[in-house]
């Protein structure tokens, strides 16, 4: 059967008409086109469907869209504050710690609950919060080096003074072989 629900997700309300039976993962990939949320297990394993429900990690693929109606939901793609993304997905870059990339966005998000909750985590406390987000390609030194590198970076901040300490552009690399260079025209391919 068909409900009329609302879902706030990343602070903007939907207004959507859902089968009873379909997840909140479902939902959000399916209906409300938020793609970052990705599909694996669908068993509540591997942690690549966890979204924020009123703040905490969740595994979207047990949940149904009709049990997150009256709460906040935080989604991957809600983690950037406009143009500017979460230091946590630019120490991911910085340091490679997506391969593949598929367990990056449950990652992330667990891993910014974690860093509100716990601003200067050990790496054994980063691991215990992570247990439930599994990655099968890096072997996740670096996504635990690249979570440790955003919260040194946010507690800096945070010390600064700066009221969004989370947040920031990051910087364009200076060339490394001078300026930029213009395309040259002509055939692709020709040397």
């Amino acid at each position: 059967m068909k409900e009329r629900i609302q879902l706030t997700v990343n602070g903007e309300v939907h207004d959507i008409v859902v089968d009873g039976n379909k997840t909140l993962m479902e939902v959000l990939r399916e209906d409300l086109r938020l793609t970052g949320t990705k599909h694996g297990c669908e068993l509540g394993e591997c942690g690549t469907c966890t979204v924020l429900l009123d703040g905490e990690p969740v595994l979207s693929c047990l949940l149904l869209a009709l049990d997150a109606e009256d709460s906040k939901i935080g989604t991957v793609e809600g983690l950037a504050a406009g143009s500017a993304p979460h230091e946590l997905q630019i120490a991911f870059g910085e340091l490679g710690a997506s391969q593949c990339g598929y367990c990056s966005p449950g990652m992330l998000v667990s891993a910014a609950a974690l860093l509100r909750d716990n601003p200067a985590p050990k790496r054994e406390e980063i691991r215990d919060y992570l247990a439930g987000n599994l990655c099968r390609c890096t072997g996740y030194l670096k996504i635990l080096e690249a979570i440790e590198l955003a919260a040194d970076r946010v507690s800096e901040r945070r010390a600064a003074g700066e009221t969004s300490p989370e947040h920031r552009i990051p910087a364009r690399p200076a060339a490394e072989h001078g300026p930029d260079l213009e395309p040259i025209e002509g055939k692709r391919g020709s040397a």
